[in-house]
């Protein structure tokens, strides 16, 4: 059974940090380039950043370049989204998406709530 699990969401206060982790199991994870996608509320999802399967190459949004780093130890099965210098304009469920040829798969979510 594919899963991928998110954690790390939270509230945290402008010019804060968090580190968001998402867990894969059920599939070859290191077969999958990894992204990260939020959803602020009555926004469309927007990809954040994407890494390939192997963590060679990585991309960003330009709205957080800079801020963000995206990350993955294929020996854990887990891509990290590192997040600085947080923005209100940060908040948003964010989530973890697993893609390789015509395959993808999601995981259900994490909020972020960045307000004083």
């Amino acid at each position: 059974q594919v899963q991928l699990v998110e954690s790390g969401g939270g509230l945290v206060q402008p010019g804060g940090s968090l580190r968001l982790s998402c867990a894969a199991s059920g599939f070859t994870f290191s077969r999958y380039a990894m992204s990260w996608y939020r959803q602020a509320p009555g926004k469309e999802r927007e990809v954040v950043a994407a890494i390939t399967s192997a963590g060679g190459y990585t991309n960003y949004a330009d709205s957080v370049k800079g801020r963000f780093t995206i990350s993955r130890d294929n020996a854990k099965d887990t891509v990290y989204l590192q997040m600085n210098s947080l923005k209100p304009e940060d908040t948003a469920v964010y989530y973890c998406n697993a893609g390789f040829m015509a395959v993808d798969y999601w995981g259900k979510g994490t909020l972020v709530t960045v307000s004083s």
